[in-house]
């Protein structure tokens, strides 16, 4: 049986997000840093969602650290910057006040009962644990782009500021496009 064989097979390309709520940490929420987040909370603006199996791991934290980097460069774009992991709100915040990952300007919400990652597609029960997904919704709420692949394998921030640069654009952009 291939590790793709649990996942849902959808593609949401073209189709509404799934809406979700969930528990997440971030410093923005003031206090002890934990709050509810949910898709709702981000109409109007664009968002970047892209899932990862575990904090305090190698590629993962990578992920984390590079998004937050450049989240300036997603913000100047009007979009927001969504992290779902299958690590509780507790893991994340430890991992922000770690200092692996640097500065997190974006919420980082817990998908322990990986209810999320399963409805975008993501989540491998044989696993059990959220593939590598990364989703573009636009301000209408609808997907406009999506990536999955195996959990050994790190996204490109280059790319998926490429790809949001031509979402953003509204013309045609052929193949190596940029802004």
């Amino acid at each position: 049986m291939d590790m793709f064989d649990e996942m849902v097979d959808a593609l949401l390309v073209g189709q509404p997000a799934p809406m979700f709520e969930g528990k997440a940490y971030s410093k923005s929420f003031g206090g002890d840093g934990f709050g509810a987040v949910s898709l709702d909370d981000y109409k109007g603006k664009w968002v970047v969602l892209f899932f990862f199996p575990a904090a305090f791991t190698g590629i993962c934290n990578s992920e984390v650290a590079a998004f937050a980097k450049r989240a300036s460069e997603f913000a100047a774009l009007d979009a927001e910057l969504l992290g779902v992991s299958g690590d509780s709100q507790f893991v994340l915040k430890k991992l922000v006040e770690s200092g692996e990952v640097g500065e997190v300007p974006f919420k980082l919400v817990s998908d322990s009962n990986h209810h999320i990652g399963w409805s975008y597609g993501v989540y491998n029960d044989d696993l059990g644990v959220n593939f590598r997904g990364l989703f573009i919704i636009d301000p209408e709420g609808k997907v406009r782009y999506q990536v999955i692949h195996e959990p050994i394998i790190g996204r490109s921030t280059d790319e998926t500021l490429r790809v949001l640069n031509a979402l953003t654009f509204g013309e045609p952009c052929p193949i190596d496009w940029h802004p």
